[in-house]
């Protein structure tokens, strides 16, 4: 009976182990907002823009498509993303709109908060919910 007790305690704290491992980001996201703004200019909001896909192996896809100011953007470029400290989300994607360092303002299992400038004033907002 000890053996089996040992066991199972051994696939319990395996399984916990397992799943602790993959990261909370990975999945399909929505992106509810993405947000443009400068202190001197009024700011553009976009709702409901597409979906990003975060896989446990550090890529990703995204399915992104917006009209600004009768411009239509679109995004399917593949991409890599970091997580750093619970500070950071880094996603590389040649030619994309989203290939920066984001900073991570809300980090929740179904809500994610990010915030980052192009090094002017412009910052950008991104809203993801799964």
């Amino acid at each position: 009976m000890k053996a089996n007790v040992m066991k199972l305690l051994i696939v319990i704290v395996a399984f916990t182990f397992l799943s602790s491992c993959t990261h909370h980001l990975v999945g399909v996201w929505n992106v509810n907002r993405f947000e443009t703004k400068t202190p001197t200019q009024e700011g553009a909001i976009l709702q409901n823009i597409g979906t990003i896909e975060f896989l446990k192996d550090g890529n990703g896809t995204k399915d992104i498509h917006y009209t600004v100011l009768g411009l239509t953007q679109e995004d399917k470029i593949p991409f890599t993303w970091k997580w750093t400290d619970n500070k950071y989300v880094t996603i590389t994607s040649e030619g994309s709109e989203f290939s920066k360092t984001w900073i991570i303002m809300q980090n929740k299992k179904n809500f994610q908060q990010w915030q980052s400038t192009d090094g002017t004033e412009k910052i950008q907002v991104l809203e993801l919910k799964k």
